[in-house]
């Protein structure tokens, strides 16, 4: 869970570097010079209305992207960030590359999914 909000933090500096690039202020809205602008984004992003075609398989849309983001999760179990990593040392590297490969499936799961023609060639 640290490494999300770490992650979100990581994006307002790039916010903010990129508006110091440009000459403007940046996100200053939210919060104490727009600390809190990533909190307000994934409320504004968990808000938005979800728009599905009829055809479409509800139950495997909208199962699919949050199977991608546990599996995006569980690949971050192998980083040895300490000297005692939470798995074992000697399977890693085929862990890593196996969970990586599951990735690309809930990818064409989201695009077969629509049944449309155009988004299964789009996921493939």
């Amino acid at each position: 869970m640290s490494i999300l909000i770490a992650v979100a933090f990581y994006t307002i500096l790039e916010r903010k570097t990129l508006s110091y690039i440009q000459m403007r202020k940046g996100p200053n809205k939210v919060g104490f010079m727009g600390l809190l602008q990533p909190f307000s984004d994934a409320i504004k992003l968990f808000n938005k209305s979800l728009i599905t075609p009829e055809s479409a398989n509800n139950m495997i849309s909208y199962t699919t992207p949050p199977l991608s983001l546990i599996l995006a999760l569980i690949i971050l179990s192998v980083i040895p960030f300490y000297k005692y990593p939470p798995l074992d040392n000697t399977h890693t590297i085929l862990f890593f590359l196996v969970m990586s490969s599951l990735s690309v499936y809930s990818m064409l799961l989201i695009g077969w999914s629509s049944n449309s023609k155009y988004a299964h060639l789009g996921a493939m």
